[in-house]
């Protein structure tokens, strides 16, 4: 090809960009635009990481120094399948990469689950973190809260529940969700797992963080520390397993302290219905299991019902179908092969590449996606002298196109104008930011500088 690889990357999250991290750092002669639906880039880090794990939103310096590379594009407020699709950006550019992620709530099959009260843990993380499509409000109201799942997501979303409006104010939550949080009427939140501590999936930093707040007292039950042969060869075999594992240890035999409210970690208790009187929950019933033997557990046919007033699913993440893409209903990703899209019958969708949870689920860490984002530029690449050359590439063509269709986009220089003015608003406060919620403050902010 006698002209730069134009490539479009659809979602500027950490796996899009690290996707353009590893086309600029082959060396190939290669042009890249990023499309993103938010107004502001950074995806999963700006709307899905608690706001006070600052050290993980540190992950965003890296990120920015990828998009300010030459020949990198930032075309923002950008919604793939709405504003534009698979075969228009084929005009456009000669490979187009997926790296959507995976932002909804995976079911979750129990009775009750539509009952005023139960939530998804994606809603309120889109909530606390300041997402420009959800409400404003939240309803904090119960006094005694469940939390179900054993992962990050959901000790974040229990220690979010748990913690003082006070001790979030130094985060850079927006003045909503402040408010929120301060008329919260929790006094006790459980997190429930179905397996035990050696199977739990908590990383032993996050888990640690719990017993930070000077207003949280963690319980765990030293009945629920139990462990099978299975569960003894995972702690012998990971360090992690081992490290999680010892801190529930020390904090099952430990008095339990005065803090004003209460976060318990329970485990062998599975989800069998959400109860509810009146369309509304009004507690939660679990049936007791324990080990088999290698890890894995079953049912004992012993129900426990616990008085709580709202339940948060936090079982997992899903992918959406995206417009134009098959799509695996029940992995949730789009079927591929090294990165490249495959339809339905196992051919090659040409031009076509997946990134990301979109291509593997929503499994791994944030730096787990670099390896995923290099496989994928390596098969670009490879297929490069076999593309089919997009009709117009030069790089204004999609700028006609999208002002030509009065899409309000936004770019690179406008994140800098919005970063600088939600820093404005924080410093008054000696806050490092307040959060902008409202979409066309955002766009104000990021036309105006």
């Amino acid at each position: 090809m006698s002209r730069p690889l134009r490539v479009a990357v659809v979602g500027a999250g950490p796996a899009g960009i690290y996707t353009v991290d590893a086309l600029i750092k082959s060396g190939a002669d290669v042009g890249v635009d990023i499309f993103e639906r938010m107004p502001a880039p950074f995806g999963l880090i700006r709307y899905g990481v608690a706001p006070d794990h600052p050290r993980i939103k540190g992950i965003v310096d890296a990120l920015h120094r990828v998009l300010e590379k030459p020949g990198v594009r930032l075309f923002g407020n950008v919604d793939y399948g709405t504003d534009l699709k698979l075969e228009e950006l084929r005009q456009f550019y000669d490979a187009v990469v997926f790296a959507t992620g995976a932002v909804d709530d995976r079911p979750l099959d129990v009775p009750g689950v539509d009952l005023v009260g139960s939530h998804g843990a994606a809603d309120f993380v889109s909530w606390y973190d300041g997402h420009p499509d959800v409400a404003r409000t939240w309803p904090l109201t119960a006094r005694s809260v469940a939390v179900l799942g054993a992962g990050n997501v959901a000790i974040d979303v229990a220690r979010v529940l748990a913690k003082s409006a006070e001790e979030m104010l130094s985060t850079e939550i927006p003045d909503n969700v402040h408010a929120g949080l301060a008329a919260s009427a929790v006094t006790d939140v459980h997190v429930f797992g179905r397996r035990g501590p050696a199977q739990a999936k908590f990383t032993p930093l996050e888990l640690r963080e719990l017993d930070h707040s000077p207003t949280v007292e963690v319980v765990v039950d030293p009945e629920d520390i139990e462990f099978d042969e299975g569960s003894l060869a995972a702690i012998r075999a990971s360090k992690q397993v081992d490290m999680v594992v010892k801190t529930l240890q020390e904090w099952a035999i430990r008095d339990v302290g005065t803090r004003p409210r209460r976060l318990h970690l329970h485990f062998f208790h599975a989800p069998t219905a959400i109860l509810g009187t009146d369309g509304h929950v009004t507690g939660l019933r679990t049936e007791r299991t324990e080990l088999t033997g290698d890890g894995t557990v079953r049912g004992t046919g012993t129900f426990h019902d616990w008085d709580v007033q709202a339940v948060y699913r936090a079982v997992g993440y899903r992918s959406t179908h995206l417009a134009d893409l098959p799509f695996d209903h029940v992995s949730d990703t789009v079927p591929h092969s090294r990165g490249r899209v495959l339809d339905l019958d196992d051919d090659l969708v040409p031009g076509a590449y997946v990134s990301g949870w979109i291509k593997r689920g929503p499994i791994g860490l944030i730096g787990h996606t670099k390896g995923c984002s290099s496989e994928t530029v390596t098969s670009l690449l490879a297929d490069a002298p076999t593309l089919r050359p997009a009709p117009q590439p030069e790089p204004g063509a999609v700028v006609a196109f999208l002002r030509e269709r009065g899409i309000e986009f936004t770019t690179w220089q406008g994140w800098k104008n919005l970063d600088a003015y939600e820093r404005a608003l924080g410093a008054p406060h000696g806050r490092e930011r307040i959060k902008v919620v409202d979409r066309p403050e955002m766009l104000k902010a990021s036309r105006q500088g």
